[in-house]
């Protein structure tokens, strides 16, 4: 599929180059009455080929291309990365104070209901003893138990 490579070096060719020769405009004595081209318009143009050929045009004057806009010493990207970093580097204290303050609000909240726990079991403990001391209520005595304002005393 491939050519078989070659051990010895290619022989040398001779090349040709031929440069095109413009050809110059013969000098053209305007007569008075003749009409003549506007001045907008190029001059033509003409150039002989190596095979013979004439081939005659008008000349193009290229334009140029607008400057480009001056780049910035730094690039977008590289200023969107910086502003990145520092607005989150601005917002890291703030999460970080967040985060204290929702730790010592949980703390507080666990402390408030500790503190209910105690206070409403203390008050259940105070109805609880003291129900005995109360001399009013229906006392019932089944088999030698009594049963006080609902209470089982055996």
């Amino acid at each position: 599929m491939y050519p078989e490579p070659t051990p010895t070096a290619p022989a040398g060719r001779t090349v040709d180059l031929y440069q095109p020769i413009p050809l110059t405009p013969a000098a053209v004595v305007p007569a008075p009455m003749m009409p003549r081209q506007p001045d907008a318009l190029p001059a033509v143009a003409s150039v002989v080929l190596p095979d013979g050929r004439v081939v005659t045009g008008y000349a193009i004057n290229h334009t140029q291309p607008e400057p480009l806009a001056a780049k910035p010493p730094v690039s977008r990207a590289a200023v969107n990365v910086a502003l990145g970093g520092v607005g989150f580097l601005a917002v890291s204290g703030g999460l970080l104070l967040l985060t204290t303050f929702i730790t010592a609000l949980t703390a507080l909240i666990t402390q408030l209901i500790t503190l209910a726990a105690v206070i409403f079991g203390g008050w259940i403990a105070v109805q609880v003893f003291t129900a005995n001391r109360h001399g009013a209520g229906t006392t019932v005595n089944i088999r030698k138990a009594t049963f006080k304002r609902n209470h089982f005393h055996g």
